[in-house]
């Protein structure tokens, strides 16, 4: 077993959320766990579709409900992109534009600034960009990134992070954590939302040492949740391995463990067995749009010709709405034909599966049979390769 690094942050006693471990998994480091937010209970390891502008891409909130969405994520970056942080606010927050009354996690945008923005200046002081939108000029800094995620009303919001691309250069690392680190203690300074929660975010790339030193630095300044970044950015499959292994079990165990970024079904299975709670990804909804399914049995190209005929279900272990009522042919032809059902059912399935998948995982960890659940499913999803 790992040694877990102290933290002074009392998660219960200063934060809007509350966070209690339910069962540990006697053989790993999985665990279950209530999140309490200001607008329900969490029950983790969870998985958060991705509403980046607002909505999950072709699903409604009533669809979110009905296939057991808990929380859902929105993106500080696009939202202040468009339609614009005041306009939103004009509704009564993010809640109520879109129609959720459930808890949303907002991401800083960080990620999307480094990634998406056409031109970009970073300095301690804050991010120059110009928009991927219509190129004009923003100024973002910790601090008014923290004032747009209070406006959006988020339950939980992140602190703005330099996320690096995947490299070995340590100095661009080194350089990457020194400024998370001090933008995190001025996020931090000016969060006054009684009823949010700021989280901090670990970086380092796929430098243990610089993870735990960000880790280290990131528990000093304290918060009620950790998030690992800067994963899932094109490094190996091994490398992220290595850091959930690595460091996951050096995260507080008394706080919400959230990986960012990922992922994919097997991603999920490694991250739990490490101790990760939260999980948040653009995959299933991406891959829908682009005429794919995930299964029990792998990934099917349902847009593939082979499939034209095809009877059945997208999945025959999936009760999902899509499953339970059209053939495979019937969704390709839709798919080919760019009509608008296709890329919605395939998008109502894959999200059902992920959240289908990690309620299973809870289901699993407690019954005490984790480990032979995930070795279960890899086979089975490894079995076919289409």
């Amino acid at each position: 077993m790992y040694e877990v690094l102290s933290t002074k942050y009392d998660i219960n006693m200063f934060s809007p959320i509350s966070f209690k471990i339910t069962k540990r998994d006697s053989k790993t480091n999985a665990r279950l766990a209530k999140l309490t937010t200001a607008h329900g209970v969490i029950e983790t390891p969870c998985f958060m579709p991705v509403g980046t502008q607002g909505t999950v891409k072709t699903l409604t909130p009533r669809d979110l409900r009905e296939m057991g969405s808990q929380m859902i994520l929105g993106n500080a970056y696009h939202l202040y992109i468009r339609p614009g942080i005041s306009v939103v606010k004009s509704f009564g927050g993010l809640h109520k534009f879109m129609g959720w009354d459930g808890p949303i996690l907002t991401d800083s945008g960080g990620f999307q600034v480094f990634s998406l923005a056409k031109l970009r200046k970073v300095t301690d002081e804050g991010v120059r960009f110009n928009s991927h939108f219509d190129g004009k000029e923003h100024f973002l800094t910790p601090e008014s990134v923290v004032k747009i995620q209070e406006d959006l009303g988020s339950d939980i919001a992140m602190v703005f992070d330099e996320c690096p691309p995947y490299t070995d250069d340590k100095f661009l690392l080194q350089e990457a954590v020194d400024r998370t680190i001090l933008w995190s203690k001025r996020a931090k300074k000016v969060h006054r939302k009684k009823t949010q929660a700021l989280f901090g975010i670990v970086q380092g790339g796929c430098d243990i040492d610089l993870r735990k030193e960000s880790l280290e630095r990131t528990l000093e300044i304290g918060f009620p949740g950790y998030a690992l970044g800067g994963v899932a950015v094109g490094e190996p499959k091994e490398k992220m391995l290595e850091i959930l292994q690595s460091i996951v079990p050096l995260m507080p165990a008394e706080t919400p463990r959230y990986l960012m970024g990922v992922g994919m079904p097997l991603d999920f299975l490694d991250a739990v067995e490490a101790g990760i709670d939260l999980f948040d990804c653009v995959t299933p909804t991406r891959y829908g749009r682009n005429g794919t399914a995930f299964t029990h049995r792998g990934l099917v190209a349902i847009r593939n010709a082979k499939y034209t005929r095809a009877k059945g279900p997208i999945d025959p272990d999936c009760d999902c709405y899509a499953c339970q009522n059209f053939d495979r042919g019937y969704i390709r032809h839709l798919v080919n034909a760019s009509e608008i059902l296709g890329h919605h059912l395939l998008s109502y399935h894959n999200v059902y599966f992920f959240l289908a998948l990690l309620k299973k995982i809870r289901q699993a960890i407690q019954k005490g049979t984790f480990l032979s659940f995930k070795k279960s499913f890899v086979l089975r999803y490894n079995a076919e390769k289409r």
